[in-house]
C-alpha cells in the first residue's frame, strides 16, 4: 500500500504471535506507529523489540485492562487513528457441556475484549475519524463444528460490528471485521493437528476449502490493512470473509 499508513497511530491487541503479530508487522512496514498488546510482558516486549513498537501489557478482556491500554496510548501519543481488536480464543468445551463460567470466559475473550477496547479508545480518535477492525471467525458466520460457545461469541462480535457502524459513523469512524478461515500458525492448533493426523487434515482441506489449503497470517493481515485504509473509505459494518472458499452461506 506504499506507506499509506505513514505517521498513523495504530493499536493491535493480541499481537504477540499469529495473526495479530502479522497485522502489527504489516502496519509497521507501512510506516505506522504501532502499539503491540498481550497479557505476557515478555512476549509483548519481544514483539515490540522486533518492530520498534510501543509495548502495552494488559488483559483487555476486562474493562480495567482496556482502560490501562488506552491510558498508555494516550500518554505516549495522545491519539489513536486505527484500532485492531484481535484478542480471541477458540479453545472451549464440547457442545452441551458449557458451564456459566465457560460462557462468561468465551464472551469475555471473543466479544468483550473488542467492546472494552472500543469504549476505552474512542475518546482518542481525532475529529476527522479513523478505523476499527475486529478479527472474528467464519465460525461466527456458519455452523462448522467448532465449539458452540466460541461460535456464539464470534457471531455476537459480528453483530456488534454491524450494530456499531451507525453510531461510529457519526464520528467519522468506520468499523469492520475480518472473518478468517483455517489459518496455519506455527505452534497453533492446526499445526498440531497436521502433525498428529496429516492425511486427515489434508482430506479436510480438499473436501471443505475451495482453494484446498490453509491461509497464512499475512493474508489476513492484508485484509485487515485494506479495511483500515482509505481504499475502504466507503465500507463500514461489514464482515469480510477470508477463508479460501470454505463458507457456503452469505452474511
Amino acid at each position: 500500500m506504499s506507506n499509506s499508513f505513514s505517521g498513523k497511530c495504530v493499536l493491535v491487541s493480541g499481537s504477540t504471535a499469529g495473526i495479530g503479530l502479522a497485522v502489527a508487522r504489516g502496519f509497521s512496514g507501512e510506516g505506522a506507529r504501532v502499539a503491540v498488546n498481550g497479557r505476557d510482558k515478555d512476549r509483548v516486549a519481544a514483539a515490540a523489540g522486533e518492530l520498534a513498537a510501543l509495548p502495552v501489557s494488559a488483559d483487555v478482556s476486562t474493562a480495567g485492562g482496556a482502560e490501562d491500554v488506552a491510558g498508555a496510548i494516550r500518554a505516549a501519543w495522545g491519539r489513536l487513528d486505527i484500532l485492531v481488536c484481535n484478542v480471541g480464543s477458540g479453545r472451549s468445551v464440547p457442545p452441551g457441556s458449557e458451564t456459566p463460567e465457560e460462557w462468561n470466559h468465551m464472551l469475555s475473550v471473543n466479544l468483550l475484549s473488542a467492546a472494552n477496547l472500543v469504549t476505552a479508545c474512542l475518546p482518542m480518535f481525532p475529529a476527522d475519524g479513523g478505523s476499527i477492525v475486529c478479527v472474528s471467525s467464519i465460525c461466527g458466520v456458519e455452523t462448522l463444528g467448532a465449539p458452540v460457545a466460541y461460535s456464539a461469541a464470534k457471531a455476537a462480535l459480528n453483530a456488534y460490528v454491524s450494530g456499531m457502524c451507525r453510531p461510529l459513523a457519526a464520528r467519522n469512524i468506520r468499523i469492520n471485521a475480518v472473518a478468517p478461515g483455517n489459518i496455519l500458525v506455527p505452534q497453533g492448533a492446526w499445526d498440531e493437528k497436521r502433525r498428529n493426523d496429516p492425511s486427515g487434515v489434508e482430506s479436510m482441506l480438499k473436501r471443505e476449502v475451495a482453494m484446498g489449503r490453509f491461509g497464512r497470517p499475512e493474508e489476513i493481515a492484508d485484509a485487515v490493512l485494506f479495511l483500515a485504509s482509505d481504499k475502504a473509505s466507503f465500507i463500514t459494518g461489514t464482515v469480510l470473509v477470508a477463508d479460501g472458499g470454505q463458507v457456503r452461506s452469505h452474511l
